[in-house]
């Protein structure tokens, strides 16, 4: 029985390891498989690449012209739909957050940065991001920021946002309170929700995060909208951690502080329980072989 117990014991150990780091719990598990949605539709001047379900709840139209690394269309299905009705609680939810946001000076997000993790009001400005935005997560894992941008998001030709020191828990949500613009050649980290439509000019990238219109259209020029992440960010699944919310909906809590592994510690951190799990169960083994031996 205790030979038994290691065999199949030591898989659900390695994973509950490694799954203590993920979370997805705004955005929830519909929502979370796309990387473009729109309410009304999503129009694209070809070739937008797309990491990713892509589709629109109410509009079957999501146009043509895109290449998938992952993920499908979703024309009017039963997912979009589900996932339009998960945005709306993770709007709500991220919006309760406005009380104990900090109010930024600038709304102008460069003139801000870097910025540490935490909620943030961004005044209207006519340019959110003029040039590159640092989101330092000062070696939490978990790290998360909300950007509560009071009317739209609105980004100028080839600002950038950068998130460092921090890993694969972490979350970035961009929660727009009527519409985003972001200009040509923009990279943005993170996850959009606009509670209308989102525009996006020539080459525009958002390499780890969604694009995501509660009641209007995304529109896509030549695009780049990927749910994976590379480097420390592999595993955040586009930036889609960081926080918790009651089931149902509610005020969302940050998870708790984890330190960045170093390069190599997960699969340091696996040896070593195996290692320990495997000299229990040969503890567990002699006992077995010496007890049926004396039967």
């Amino acid at each position: 029985m205790r030979l038994r117990r290691c065999v199949f014991g030591l898989p659900l150990l390695i994973l509950s390891v490694a799954a203590g780091a993920y979370a997805d719990p705004i955005l929830g598990p519909n929502l979370s498989t796309f990387a473009v949605l729109g309410h009304t539709g999503v129009t694209n001047v070809p070739t937008s690449t797309i990491g990713g379900n892509l589709g629109s709840a109410t509009d079957p139209s999501v146009g043509g012209g895109y290449t998938f690394t992952s993920g499908s269309m979703q024309q009017n299905t039963a997912l979009a739909n589900l996932a339009q009705g998960e945005l709306t609680t993770a709007i709500g939810d991220l919006n309760s957050l406005a009380g104990a946001a900090t109010v930024l000076a600038n709304g102008d997000l460069t003139l801000d940065g870097p910025l540490a993790p935490g909620t943030y009001f961004v005044p209207f400005a006519t340019s959110n991001l003029t040039g590159s935005l640092t989101l330092d997560g000062g070696g939490n894992a978990n790290a998360a920021w909300v950007f509560l941008m009071q009317s739209s998001l609105i980004t100028s030709t080839g600002s950038a946002v950068n998130v460092i020191n921090t890993g694969s828990g972490a979350g970035v949500y961009w929660d727009v309170r009527s519409s985003a613009s972001l200009g040509a050649g923009s990279t943005i980290e993170g996850n959009i929700l606009a509670l209308t439509s989102i525009t996006m000019g020539n080459a525009v990238t958002i390499d780890c995060g969604r694009a995501l219109a509660s009641t209007g259209d995304v529109t896509l020029i030549s695009d780049t909208i990927s749910t994976g992440c590379s480097g420390n960010l592999t595993g955040s699944n586009g930036l889609s951690g960081g926080l918790t919310a009651p089931t149902g909906g509610g005020t969302p809590t940050p998870l708790p502080s984890a330190p960045v592994p170093e390069p190599g510690t997960l699969l340091l951190l696996g040896s070593g329980v195996a290692g320990l799990f495997g000299k229990a169960c040969h503890r567990g083994w002699n006992s077995a072989v010496a007890s049926s031996s004396l039967n």
